[in-house]
């Protein structure tokens, strides 16, 4: 297949790529695009359609990953058999689909602003090798074994301690679920909850909570932000009766939420019964000026708050450890409905990491990677502001990214993808909208620096200076 012609509607609230997925999509299922036939590289199908690459493979990845076509090394894309899925086009008609962007490995691209990028070179990897290595002579028996379900003793008590010192987080160990990684911990707490519910979400947000809440059957309502974050009046008039936020460091835009939107929150909660509040404490051990922001879950005196932290950050990603801390009055709804289950993290990791925190470690650690990334920081503000194709510069003093506002005469998504040809990978603002707003301005991009070093962020400008 030469091309595939597509109407696309720039104007529709649905993306462009989900435009492109559902039309290859019918194609298969309706027998059009029959069995074993190539489909039309990402790059001569985005110069057909006139877009931009990405948003044909972010199409082409989702029909991948759910069995439509596959893959073949220096070939391409073919369509797959789906003669058994015949019976289901009705429902898939009708599916919203979520989409998890599938990023190109690191390796293709000189550059990548990756928002998610971490310096991993500082940390103290004797230290924990000894630890582990410790843990298995002194008590191997007792890490083969399953452990608590709710999650090891020690370490939910450090937790408890370490939340009380640097967050102002009020709990007891009781009140804290380990598990591994924030989007199961947030399946578990729908499961908690039940059915039904609506979540209010500022826009633009962190996609993973975003998709997590859609794939479980929550409806998600956006909610515009202003300069102080979620618009209270928006809340007021919408039907949610759940609020996901980010209050100490909002992802993506960096922003940090004043304490009268906190209390308006907190007094939306206990307007009903039944309403919470999910505390996303999002990059909040990385700021680099004035005191930490203390985490809206101190404030809360109606148990209507929900706090959700992890490790990834002030460890590494690959621990996959974070924590729930519940409110008292949905312990017993957790014990009910999901007590039975597991943790799903090994007794090696939280013991691991228990020892850690108890040796003095963990806060050696953190203070050596706020040093670190304060001075990546600080670095690439500097070279930002020498670049003269930038308007406008935000989201500094905390967090592992920054936004830059690019004046230049490209869309956002031909500025990525130009960027991407040239092999620097950027990040536009407008992929973590929920809505697109009207009349959106200039391109927006995210300039993650914690895995990159000086030289690096500067031949990225470099790169793109030449573009824009």
């Amino acid at each position: 297949m030469k091309e595939f012609a597509i109407h696309l509607e720039p104007d529709q609230k649905k993306p462009l790529y989900e435009q492109i997925y559902e039309a290859v999509r019918d194609g298969i299922l309706e027998g059009h695009i029959p069995e074993g036939e190539k489909l039309p590289s990402t790059r001569f199908e985005a110069e057909f359609l006139s877009c931009s690459r990405s948003t044909v493979e972010l199409a082409y990845d989702q029909l991948l990953s759910e069995g439509y076509i596959r893959s073949e090394p220096y070939r391409g894309y073919f369509a797959c058999d789906v003669r058994e899925l015949y019976h289901l086009t009705d429902c898939l008609r009708h599916t919203d689909v979520s989409v998890l962007t599938q990023e190109k490995t690191v390796s293709e691209y000189r550059v990548d602003f990756s928002p998610n990028g971490t310096e991993l070179s500082q940390f103290p990897y004797p230290a924990m090798g000894r630890i582990m290595k410790n843990l298995m002579l002194d008590e191997g028996e007792h890490m083969m074994q399953s452990s608590n379900p709710f999650g090891e003793p020690d370490l939910r008590q450090s937790i408890c301690d370490y939340l009380f010192r640097s967050r102002n987080v009020s709990c007891s160990p009781e009140q804290i679920i380990v598990g591994a990684g924030n989007e199961y911990l947030l399946i578990v707490l729908c499961q908690m909850l039940g059915v039904g519910h609506t979540v209010a979400m500022e826009s633009p947000t962190y996609l993973q909570a975003y998709r997590t809440f859609r794939n479980i059957g929550y409806e998600v309502q956006p909610i515009d932000m202003d300069r102080n974050e979620m618009r209270a009046d928006m809340l007021q008039d919408s039907m949610a009766d759940i609020v996901y936020v980010m209050p100490s460091h909002q992802f993506p835009m960096g922003t940090v939420m004043p304490m009268k939107r906190r209390l308006e929150l907190l007094r939306w909660a206990v307007q009903r019964e039944n309403r919470y509040i999910i505390e996303d404490d999002y990059d909040s051990e990385f700021r680099y000026r004035g005191k930490p922001i203390p985490a809206l879950q101190g404030l809360d005196r109606a148990g209507r708050v929900v706090y959700l932290g992890t490790f990834s950050r002030s460890i590494a990603p690959a621990t996959r450890v974070s924590y729930l801390v519940l409110p008292q009055r949905l312990l017993e709804e957790y014990r009910a409905h999901c007590g039975f289950y597991a943790c799903t993290v090994p007794a090696i990791i939280q013991k691991s990491i228990y020892r850690f925190m108890r040796e003095g470690y963990f806060e050696k650690n953190l203070n050596r990677m706020r040093s670190v990334y304060k001075a990546k920081h600080d670095f690439l503000l500097t070279e930002l502001r020498k670049c003269r194709w930038i308007s406008k510069i935000f989201g500094e003093n905390s967090g592992l990214h920054l936004l830059a506002e690019i004046d230049t005469k490209l869309t956002e998504e031909e500025l990525v993808f130009q960027c991407q040809e040239e092999g620097v990978r950027v990040y536009g603002l407008s992929e973590y909208f929920l809505s697109r707003p009207s009349g959106f301005g200039k391109p927006v991009l995210l300039f993650g620096y914690g895995g990159l070093t000086e030289d690096e962020m500067r031949e990225g400008l470099a790169c793109i200076a030449g573009i824009v």
